[in-house]
């Protein structure tokens, strides 16, 4: 655990530094971890790594995911295999993502009720109740 955890309050750091040419490069505090970005061709970079805008999609998929897997750890159900493919959709003036899509996929074996249930874990991610309200959100079930 971090040494700021009070209560319901977390805090990490992640230090960011600009390393040239449209890239930059993240360190996990905690932990070390390494993420770089470079600008997207869109945007005048070369795309040769995740964007932040990317980031922030595979941070919206990852954190539906992580709670989708934690309510069926609870559950006891097989989760594995679950898997988010989600398109990133900009705008311009301003410059901002305007839409994510989430095409999820889950398990054969799922029933009906039981991707209904799952999907309620779009709408908790603290990820998506970060996104402003005008960013418009789809999903697809698969």
């Amino acid at each position: 655990m971090n040494k700021f955890e009070q209560g319901d309050f977390y805090m990490t750091t992640i230090s960011c530094t600009y390393t040239g040419d449209g890239e930059t490069k993240l360190v996990h505090g905690p932990t070390g971890s390494v993420l770089e970005t470079d600008l997207p061709p869109d945007n005048g970079g070369k795309g040769r790594r995740f964007s932040p805008t990317d980031l922030l999609a595979s941070a919206f998929a990852s954190c539906v995911l992580t709670i989708m897997g934690k309510m069926a750890a609870v559950r006891k159900e097989n989760f594995e295999g679950t898997q988010i493919s989600i398109d990133k959709i900009m705008a311009d003036k301003p410059r901002r993502v305007a839409e994510f899509v989430l095409d999820v996929t889950f398990p054969a074996h799922f029933t009906d009720a039981q991707k209904k249930l799952y999907l309620s874990a779009v709408n908790a991610c603290p990820v998506h109740q970060t996104l402003h309200p005008d960013v418009k959100v789809t999903v697809n079930v698969k």
